[in-house]
């Protein structure tokens, strides 16, 4: 490691330099938070993951989105807290 400073590039300049503007300013799809606000750990065994990944692959989506579409199926008619 040398030790020297690294240069990131100038500051966008925006109307508002403030980082509440910055957040604001956001992209127009919504951002995760808006759509999924829980986090779910769950302990499973490794070959349990492996079969889920497989299933995943073969399906073309994400294990995120294989277990979220899952588990809506399953509780579809449970109401919430």
């Amino acid at each position: 490691m040398s030790g020297g400073r690294i240069g990131f590039g100038a500051r966008p300049v925006v109307a508002e330099p403030t980082p509440d503007a910055w957040v604001r300013r956001g992209e127009a799809s919504p951002a995760k938070a808006e759509i999924y606000t829980a986090r779910l750990t769950v302990d499973i065994t490794p070959e349990l993951r492996g079969r889920i990944k497989v299933a995943a692959v073969r399906r073309g989506v994400t294990m995120a989105v294989l277990l979220r579409e899952l588990l809506e199926t399953r509780f579809a008619g449970e109401e919430g807290p």
